[in-house]
């Protein structure tokens, strides 16, 4: 059954860019909000891009190239298991919801920027697609590691 693996997010106390990993803090629960992501989240300010989802299979086959792939170390903030098909391959466009009553849209696919770059260590190029997608919160509510998660 699909479910959220991972919930990380950047604190607003927490510095914004350290040298060699991206400001991330893992989450046992958060709280989703239309307009903004994960609430206390700095990330997520811009209407397209308030989350960064991934999914369980392209961390661990990325992981087996030799990325870093714990808890936020790819830069997400979601991560996503068990789905039935790659996370990049649904359409933008296509809503999850997560847990109860939080509901996310898929908006793009994410791509790899000169952060990821220097914290990685390897062209976005060697990555491309298989990042996840960026995604907009479209019905606010709580959720939890090893919630469900519905394609609706």
């Amino acid at each position: 059954m699909p479910h959220i693996v991972s919930i990380v997010y950047r604190p607003a106390d927490m510095p914004a860019s350290p040298a060699d990993h991206y400001a991330r803090v893992e989450l046992e629960r958060a709280e989703l909000y239309t307009g903004g992501g994960i609430r206390g989240d700095r990330k997520g300010r811009h209407p397209k891009r308030q989350l960064n989802v991934m999914g369980r299979d392209s961390l661990d086959a990325l992981g087996a190239e030799g990325l870093r792939t714990g808890p936020g170390e790819m830069g997400e903030q979601l991560v996503i298991g068990d789905l039935d098909e790659p996370l990049e391959s649904l359409a933008s466009g296509t809503r999850l919801q997560l847990g109860e009553q939080a509901v996310i849209e898929l908006v793009e696919p994410r791509t790899g920027c000169e952060r990821f770059e220097t914290i990685q260590g390897r062209p976005a190029t060697q990555v491309a697609g298989r990042l996840g997608m960026m995604a907009r919160v479209v019905q606010d509510g709580a959720i939890a590691r090893g919630d469900r998660v519905q394609v609706l």
